[in-house]
């Protein structure tokens, strides 16, 4: 059901049984998947594309001008997946550069309040807590959480089923699978309850016994970089866990300490 209290751009693409209610916005050049719910004052600007059963709460507003002095008005977008909660407030910009855009993947949730800026990407299954903010370029990996007021600097790249704890100011790469606690944020372990009990891909305590270890390795020895992952090679069993820590490492510009 569309609201006629709404404003729809005639060029909008909206799909079934999508549900828009009074004063919300939607520009041209926007496509609604089938199944999702546009809330009261909620603004669906151009290049935006929203996939199947989501749900944008009131005041959000999706696909904003980038807050960055490199954009000169090219056509770049926002494209959100299946099954996300976007809750009241949020913001969340269109990339920069033509061609590019803000990627959300599915079953996000973003809570009230939430920033994302230009090129940012989530992965899915992604939780971020109430007036977090991400700036530009930041990559947050799947089955992630940040909790509230958690801030990501520019182009910064978040492991999956890591967990940032609130008011965390992150500066550089946080690996997979650990906690980050404190302003500025430091290591404070591996995400062991969280490994543990999800009922996703659930670990076993040998697994999360070699993840600490690897971890241990990095965090809380006199090793650089380069020598932790040595030893890591060589004194940890080898897994797709301890591999993609290992992986991260390699490609990472500089981790959180």
């Amino acid at each position: 059901m569309i609201s006629p209290l709404a404003y729809v751009d005639p060029a909008a693409k909206i799909g079934k049984d999508v549900t828009i209610e009074p004063f919300a916005f939607i520009e041209g050049n926007v496509e609604i998947g089938d199944g999702c719910t546009i809330k009261a004052h909620a603004n669906i600007l151009k290049g935006t594309k929203i996939g199947q059963r989501t749900v944008v709460y009131h005041n959000a507003v999706i696909g904003s001008v980038p807050q960055d002095l490199h954009y000169k008005g090219e056509e770049a977008g926002v494209i959100i997946g299946d099954d996300c909660d976007i809750r009241e407030n949020v913001v969340i910009a269109r990339a920069t550069h033509k061609g590019d855009f803000t990627i959300i993947g599915n079953h996000c949730f973003l809570m009230d309040g939430v920033h994302l800026c230009h090129d940012v990407k989530l992965d899915d299954w992604v939780l971020i807590g109430i007036k977090a903010t991400l700036a530009g370029g930041a990559h947050v990996d799947s089955y992630t959480i940040l909790s509230t007021n958690a801030q990501l600097q520019q182009n910064v790249h978040v492991g999956s089923w890591s967990f940032i704890q609130s008011g965390c100011r992150v500066s550089k790469d946080v690996p997979p699978y650990i906690i980050m606690a404190g302003n500025p944020a430091k290591y404070h372990g591996v995400n062991a309850q969280i490994l543990r009990q999800n009922d996703k891909q659930p670990l076993d305590d040998r697994t999360i016994r070699h993840i600490m270890n690897a971890y241990y390795l990095i965090y809380q020895t006199s090793y650089s970089l380069e020598d932790a992952t040595e030893k890591i090679i060589e004194q940890v069993p080898t897994g797709p866990q301890i591999e993609q820590i290992l992986e991260f490492v390699k490609h990472s510009k500089g981790l959180t300490k």
